[in-house]
């Protein structure tokens, strides 16, 4: 059965989507950028500080799916600049245990949305 999952704690989705659905036990999250649900203002100071509030944001989804990102099996992230992989990587990496991290494809694209420099989607199960 599917269950649309949403939550104030993240920005509102901009389109026909939402931010997660969970089906059975499986979670699909939209991809999330760094936008700040609180300010309604994208976060790009740097590309550390727009990770975090792109994990943040992830996390507040997880969050009201009751998961966290332990329950996270796969993820998807796109950047614009391959140049910017290290930093994005030791941000991303902060947030799980590098004994249990899940799949990943990390992908450089020629634009994102809002022209952002990292959007990250995730794949997660209870």
């Amino acid at each position: 059965m599917k269950k649309i999952i949403t939550t104030t704690k993240a920005p509102a989705p901009i389109g026909p989507y939402n931010q997660a659905v969970l089906n059975g036990n499986t979670l699909y999250t939209s991809g999330q950028i760094a936008f700040n649900p609180e300010t309604n203002k994208l976060v790009l100071d740097d590309i550390k500080t727009e990770t975090k509030q792109v994990m943040e944001n992830l996390k507040a989804v997880l969050e009201a799916a009751e998961m966290t990102f332990e329950n996270v099996i796969k993820t998807s992230i796109f950047i614009s600049d391959m140049n910017n992989f290290s930093l994005i990587n030791e941000v991303y990496g902060s947030y799980f245990n590098e004994d249990t991290a899940p799949a990943r494809e990390t992908v450089e694209v020629a634009n994102l949305p809002k022209f952002v420099n990292v959007e990250i989607s995730m794949i997660a199960s209870k």
